[in-house]
């Protein structure tokens, strides 16, 4: 089968998309598909790499940090694509790539399969002041593009019951993303963990809370952050593994509150497995996540997890078990000094992360993506209105 994988976001850009793509397009080649991917290149120029097609962009981070959007001239890489003729789309952005996507499917008449990766009503705060106005721009906007698909992914049923409050009426399908968990799963190298720790200067005695992640409004962490000070406890350190556009903002008031809290920066996508098996337990306060891969990633290491309460992490992190979906300030305190107080619970709860993680593996989302664009491709795909290529 040929499969045309369209992003907006792509290596060696870091976050939740690019993992997800470049995990689907690995396992898609290993089961023996041929796959293309089109994504943006970051400057005006057009070009190939491989079977990776970067089309011209301009930033746009005013609209969102880091974001880009295509310019229109790239139809020497789209006659290409259209002369390969693709099986099936899977599209991963509703912006400049899916107008690509909507593109070649008219043209070509081939079925769209698109994932809805992010909960736009939680960054709202970007494009419009008044959240009323950017949660009903948001709906409109989500059925639009979801009306031009065969079908959508959702990776989590947090995001299908979403996308039915939008009165999105396509099929829609609930497929996590996979994690490889052979990259997480390696036993710790006690040497490389002892350098970590004396190069961030982290106290021997110390318990390690780890966020791992994007340091931005949306993930809550000046409320991680209360939580962790109204502990009350001096045997933790607080490690931020990551960057983002609340940066400074998160580190001043880490610093305010009088946390012991190391912030790394990104690492390099090498050492992240590292990073997370330094950790001992992994701690967040968001609810803007689809599906919390992060979590998953955590989980596989061996790192038990202490998140908010959401929909999303349902049968993922289970209370007692590998983790605990805390309520409020209060409940997190409680799991915190269960956890720091309890060798044996750290214990019992890291070796349950580990066997938790098994259903999120890389083998069981490729599989299940290739199912699904067979059963897309048997399906009459009804024709899109609009525009035409």
């Amino acid at each position: 089968m040929k499969v045309l994988i369209t992003t907006d976001w792509y290596a060696p850009i870091i976050n939740g998309v690019v993992t997800s793509v470049l995990l689907l397009q690995r396992e898609l080649e290993r089961q023996g598909h041929e796959v293309r991917v089109v994504t943006l290149s970051n400057n005006l120029h057009s070009y190939k790499d491989g079977n990776v097609y970067y089309m011209g962009s301009v930033s746009a981070n005013k609209i969102y940090p880091g974001a880009r959007l295509r310019i229109n001239r790239t139809r020497s890489l789209v006659r290409e694509l259209m002369d390969w003729r693709p099986d099936v789309i899977h599209s991963q952005c509703e912006f400049s790539s899916f107008r690509v996507a909507y593109g070649l499917s008219n043209h070509l008449d081939i079925p769209i399969v698109h994932t809805y990766h992010t909960v736009y009503e939680d960054y709202t705060h970007y494009f419009s002041p008044s959240v009323r106005v950017g949660k009903a721009v948001v709906s409109v906007f989500s059925r639009w593009i979801c009306g031009r698909t065969a079908c959508v992914v959702a990776p989590s049923k947090k995001v299908e019951r979403l996308l039915r409050d939008y009165n999105v009426r396509c099929r829609i399908e609930v497929i996590p993303t996979g994690v490889d968990l052979s990259v997480y799963r390696q036993a710790p190298d006690p040497a490389r963990m002892a350098a970590l720790r004396a190069k961030w200067a982290i106290p021997e005695d110390h318990t390690i809370l780890l966020y791992l992640g994007r340091m931005a409004k949306e993930k809550n962490l000046e409320q991680l952050i209360d939580q962790i000070a109204a502990a009350h406890r001096k045997d933790v350190t607080l490690l931020l593994v990551g960057d983002g556009p609340d940066r400074e903002e998160v580190l001043d008031y880490a610093h305010g509150r009088n946390l012991d809290v190391i912030f790394t920066g990104m690492v390099p996508h090498d050492e992240v497995s590292d990073y997370y098996r330094l950790g001992d337990l992994f701690v967040t306060a968001s609810t803007s996540e689809t599906q919390g891969l992060t979590y998953f990633e955590a989980l596989a290491a061996g790192v038990p997890v202490l998140c908010r309460k959401d929909p999303c992490v349902d049968g993922v992190v289970e209370n007692g078990l590998n983790g605990w979906q805390y309520e409020d300030g209060q409940g997190f305190g409680e799991h915190l000094a269960d956890f720091c107080g309890d060798a044996a619970l750290r214990a019992r709860m890291s070796r349950a992360a580990r066997e938790s993680s098994e259903k999120f593996s890389a083998e069981a989302f490729g599989a299940a993506a290739a199912k699904l664009y067979a059963s897309v491709q048997r399906d009459a795909m009804p024709a899109a209105a609009g525009e035409r290529w």
